[in-house]
């Protein structure tokens, strides 16, 4: 009966979607009985969320008489990977997606006040056409609530590279941003029919968009380490297709977010604006493409059937293609925005923006281009961190720079030489910081070098808008924008420790051996057998020490019998200056076992210059909603 619920719950949801884009386009054309659309997208959200509760309740309870359940659950598991394994396939996944597109326009209906009503009509028509696609392609091919015949014994189980608490929340995270570019995009989309392209459509679409590239920022640094522990390849970021999929709508997202804040502010970047809220829809398409079209092999890909992967395709063409025809149709009746000179801080967001779209190209290029040869010759190609570091790693550090000159210029137009002056501080701090490198360093290459270099500047120049200042009396949006920035500081520094100084050693260790990688001595002492809930080990047992007191550590190599998988569990020690990370290998004919060891100098700051990036936006997300709502009691008693 809960399936059979949700599957109603998922076909009226569908009905009303289509019901609302077609009030919103009675509404738009000037139809005053299309004025329903607010009631009607607030409906359709609570009808999405109940299909998608009653998928929950579905795999918490493991009915294994639906299919989806029967596929990815299994008794034995916990509950929290019941609960995950509800969007840790293919049409959970989806339903998750569209749920959440519902809801976000749902919020839109109930929240926005400030955009003319046929604006807002137009976004909400646009939003309705996107989640009608979603809710075919899932009525039609991919179904989460299909019966089975017979039910089995037993459910198949999730695999079990998912079965991490991490992998629980990061897929909802991405898809949180991914939704919010949806919402941006559709925003974009209602401007452009009614031709209201102004710092009113911005200001409605900037929190959106900073909402998003908040979770886009959160998912892609949860996602990195949750690869650079459960995998065991030692390393936090790896050029994987679908690791891209996720970095592609973050680089844009980045891109749109600081051309919206130019159009709300100061009203200019109109047709930079509208573009990029299309491209940064366009590459939360292509990651659900790729993700979901069967056309990669991936732990984080779902689908393997080529048929769904054409009908999302389908929808990729149509949505950006429609987008595109009407950008090309009506941008030419956009006025355009205020001047500003190059030497201003709206020059310094341009050259940003276009090196993020550089660097975008460059990554949608290397991830595409092996794909397209196989279709084409059916020759399987490799593009890998060669290609990708050599060619966005420079772009990547010019954008650094030019970020931290971006806050210290003013709006409109500046002087060269009082920028100069402004930045003599951090410039300085960055001198010192590359003496110091090159006098007391190791030898290493020369994007580390640079990397290493630059972070100590940037750190330097992100703080420097806060001197000077009353900081109780500073804006919570600029304390957003310093962190924010800080943050890629220190993560460009992990990144550049990491990349210069880690230290690996392989060996294959007999019980009593010690090996030495980096500062630590690893003392081998033996393995022994070990049951999870459901699943079974060979645990090491390591003893590690650098002059104090010796820590344990104890990697295994687990086997899952449901689904039958073999997974390798690092076991990572972590200190103020690096981790030392361990993994388990394979045991030997002469009865030696495998022992893959690392130190890595300050890699922690790679994730926790994540989460700044993040709190940074966390922080101007909730210092604009406090000065708009400032700005209307202020209205409201004036």
């Amino acid at each position: 009966m809960i399936a059979e619920l949700g599957l109603a719950a998922l076909w009226l949801a569908a009905a009303l979607a289509g019901l609302q884009l077609l009030f919103a386009v009675r509404a738009v054309r000037g139809d005053p009985e299309g004025s329903g659309v607010r009631a009607i997208a607030v409906v359709q959200g609570l009808l999405a969320a109940i299909a998608f509760t009653m998928l929950i309740l579905l795999f918490l309870a493991t009915d294994l008489s639906v299919e989806l359940v029967a596929a990815n659950s299994h008794t034995a598991k916990p509950w929290l990977y019941k609960l995950a394994g509800a969007w840790g396939n293919h049409e959970g996944s989806m339903l998750l997606w569209v749920t959440v597109l519902a809801l976000a326009g749902a919020l839109v209906a109930i929240v926005e006040r400030n955009l003319p009503e046929r604006t807002l009509v137009a976004t909400l028509g646009a939003q309705a056409a996107i989640a009608l696609g979603f809710y075919a392609f899932l009525l039609i091919a991919s179904n989460p609530f299909e019966r089975l015949s017979l039910a089995p014994a037993e459910g198949q189980g999730l695999n079990p590279l998912l079965q991490d608490p991490g992998l629980a929340f990061h897929p909802p995270t991405l898809y949180f941003g991914y939704v919010g570019m949806s919402v941006a995009f559709s925003f974009a989309v209602g401007a452009l029919i009614t031709r209201d392209v102004g710092a009113a459509f911005a200001r409605a679409m900037r929190p959106w968009v900073l909402m998003s590239w908040i979770f886009l920022t959160l998912g892609i640094t949860a996602g990195s380490y949750w690869a650079y522990y459960e995998l065991g390849w030692g390393g936090w970021w790896f050029w994987d297709p679908v690791e891209n999929a996720s970095l592609m709508p973050w680089l844009a997202a980045t891109a749109l977010l600081h051309s919206v804040a130019v159009l709300a502010t100061r009203d200019a970047l109109r047709a930079w604006t509208i573009m990029l809220a299309v491209v940064a829809f366009s590459m939360s398409m292509v990651g659900t493409f790729l993700v979901r079209s069967g056309i990669l092999t991936s732990v984080h890909a779902f689908a393997v059937d080529p048929q769904r992967g054409a009908f999302i395709l389908g929808l990729l063409v149509l949505y950006i293609g429609g987008a595109l025809a009407l950008f090309g149709w009506r941008i030419g009746s956009v006025r355009e925005g205020a001047r500003f000179d190059p030497v201003s801080r709206e020059g310094a967001l341009v050259a940003n923006n276009l090196l993020l779209s550089a660097i975008l190209g460059i990554v949608l290029v290397g991830t595409l281009y092996p794909l397209g040869v196989e279709a084409v010759t059916g020759e399987k190609l490799s593009v890998g961190p060669p290609y990708f570091n050599s060619t966005a790693g420079p772009l990547a550090l010019i954008l650094v720079a030019i970020m931290a000159a971006g806050p210290l210029l003013k709006w409109r137009r500046d002087e060269w030489r009082a920028l100069i002056d402004r930045l003599a501080l951090p410039v300085l701090i960055l001198a010192l910081a590359l003496a110091a490198m090159l006098l007391l360093a190791g030898p290493t290459g020369i994007l580390p070098l640079l990397g290493l270099t630059l972070a100590a500047g940037v750190a330097a120049a992100a703080l420097a808008p806060l001197w000077g200042r009353n900081l109780r009396r500073t804006p919570m949006f600029t304390w957003g924008m310093a962190i924010a920035h800080f943050g890629i500081a220190v993560a460009l520094a992990g990144m550049a420790f990491e990349s210069a100084y880690t230290k690996e050693t392989l060996v294959a260790a007999r019980p009593g051996e010690t090996h030495r990688v980096g500062p630590w001595a690893v003392t081998f002492q033996g393995v022994e057998p070990v049951a999870g809930p459901n699943w079974t080990a060979v645990e090491a047992r390591l003893t590690a020490n650098r002059g104090g007191a010796p820590i344990a550590l104890a990697p295994q190599a687990r086997t899952f019998p449901t689904p039958l998988t073999e997974t390798s569990e690092a076991a990572i020690a972590t200190r103020w200056n690096g981790q030392l990370y361990t993994v388990l290998g394979n045991r030997d004919a002469s009865g030696r076992w495998q022992l893959r060891l690392w130190w890595k100098p300050f890699v922690t700051l790679i994730w926790f210059g994540g989460c700044l990036i993040a709190l940074g936006g966390l922080l101007s997300l909730f210092g604009r909603a406090r000065r708009a709502k400032r700005v209307r009691l202020r209205e409201a008693y004036a």
